[in-house]
């Protein structure tokens, strides 16, 4: 089993807590980064692991790539793996 590294978009799980100069951003409670309010835009600052591209939000994360042969080839009838 190896491990790919793959870019997940997480816009949808990710909340805001308004603050002085803009927005502290949480994914389930862990704080990820902020988004401040510019006069030239807005400018987000995450988190390494994290990344910002238009209006989503990303996260990397590390998936297998083949499935552990070991766990594959269940007998659930005689509750053996």
């Amino acid at each position: 089993m190896t491990l790919q590294q793959q870019r997940l978009d997480i816009t949808d799980r990710v909340t805001g807590k308004l603050c002085d100069t803009g927005f502290q951003l949480y994914l389930e409670n862990d704080p990820i980064g902020q988004v401040t309010f510019t006069p030239n835009g807005n400018e987000f600052e995450l988190k390494s692991g994290f990344e910002q591209n238009g209006s989503k939000i990303y996260q990397q994360v590390h998936v297998p790539t083949k499935p552990d042969m070991k766990y594959v080839d269940c007998d659930d009838e005689n509750g053996w793996c």
